[in-house]
């Protein structure tokens, strides 16, 4: 019997590739391995699902029977696998059992990193990374006021801007000048930092949070300064680490994530990488397009078609109904600076990144300005 395409992780990147590679080959033995019970979900959505009155119930899209049914696969849910082992090509599982492959996929994706808090109520902190996280999290909303969102990143605003929806007016604490801060440039995330702010948002920029505190049904958030800050809740969105525990172990390359070629290989021929664990020819990209463009060229070459990935460019959507807001991040370590180019209420905000030769390298586009995103994007050259 043929060994199997096995695939670690049913997240987007996981099920994307299953799809694809079934697109250009419907007989190849299939296996896809899953922390959790497998179901069908945008993870995307997991950040606007309140406006949307969305449940973890009704977030699922298909079950796992239903993806194993139209994958023609094997998914085995709830199943963690304690190590690999490329030499004897299998995977092992908590419990010793083994699986044979023929190629694996880690589609491992990321967890949330953990800030260092003091406190009796640090390990009541909640993340929401998954749908799990999530049911967790909305189940404990009822009667809460108080939200202290840890990071005023892309997902800590994102939840910040869903609160609202639960009439829910969070604070937000971040070390940075600004919301955004990797994404946007000062003026730019200024503008965007006034509009959630007029909405209900509190920002409270450059302070970290040093404790947690438990205060009767509630918490109180210590600040580097001595302020307290009360809370019902309090939610980290600090950012992702990729997991590459299993890769390490394995003795395969890792860098920020799992080192991979343009061909989604790792150092080892007959394991790839995919999604937010992996590192592509030097770049972490974890958002939506870049996965997908990695499933599509990953899926033919895993069936007889060698194929490079090609970044076009591929700006991201923040969903801040607030102030939407579209960015194109410039390639890091570029040469350039930031110009605004427009900031009016009926145009919006629309930040230019160029190059010492004039040429636009990355974009930020703010309110009615979100209009210009193709123009734009047509400008920019391909990230790889």
């Amino acid at each position: 019997m043929t060994a199997p395409l096995l695939i670690l992780g049913t997240g987007l990147a996981g099920y994307t590739l299953a799809r694809e590679v079934r697109k250009l080959d419907r007989d190849r033995p299939l296996v896809l391995v899953s922390r959790d019970d497998a179901p069908f979900y945008s993870k995307p959505m997991l950040s606007n699902a309140l406006a949307a009155g969305k449940s973890a119930t009704t977030l699922v899209m298909k079950s796992a029977e239903r993806m194993a049914e139209e994958l023609g696969a094997t998914i085995l849910p709830r199943r963690r696998v304690a190590s690999l082992d490329p030499a004897a090509r299998h995977v092992q599982f908590d419990g010793g059992e083994t699986l044979a492959y023929g190629d694996l996929v880690l589609a491992l994706g990321a967890d949330p990193i953990r800030l260092p808090l003091a406190g009796d109520g640090a390990d009541d902190v909640l993340s929401v990374n998954d749908l799990d996280d999530f049911a967790r999290f909305s189940a404990r909303l009822d009667g809460v006021q108080r939200v202290v969102i840890l990071g005023a990143g892309l997902i800590g605003c994102e939840f910040a801007n869903d609160l609202l929806a639960r009439g829910i007016s969070p604070s937000v604490f971040d070390v940075a000048p600004w919301p955004l801060g990797r994404l946007l440039p000062d003026a730019a995330g200024r503008h965007f930092q006034a509009r959630l702010e007029a909405a209900g948002v509190r920002f409270h920029l450059g302070q970290a949070a040093q404790a947690v505190h438990r205060d009767g049904p509630g918490y109180r958030v210590e600040l580097g300064d001595g302020r307290q800050e009360p809370a019902d809740l309090v939610l980290s969105a600090v950012g992702l680490r990729p997991r590459t525990a299993l890769a390490t172990a394995a003795g395969l390359t890792v860098g920020r994530g799992i080192t991979v070629d343009r061909r989604l290989a790792t150092s080892d021929p007959h394991i790839f990488a995919l999604g937010d664990c992996a590192e592509v020819d030097g770049l972490h990209l974890p958002f939506v397009l870049p996965l997908m463009q990695q499933a599509r060229a990953l899926a033919r070459s895993l069936t007889g078609t060698p194929t490079d990935v090609s970044y076009p460019p591929m700006p991201v959507l923040v969903k801040t109904p607030a102030i939407p807001t579209i960015v194109a991040p410039p390639p890091i370590g570029a040469a350039g600076v930031w110009r605004i180019v427009e900031d009016t209420p009926d145009a919006g905000l629309e930040a230019r990144f160029e190059a010492p030769d004039g040429s636009l390298r990355g974009f930020a586009l703010l309110g009615p300005a979100t209009a210009r995103k193709q123009t734009l994007s047509a400008a920019l050259p391909a990230l790889l």
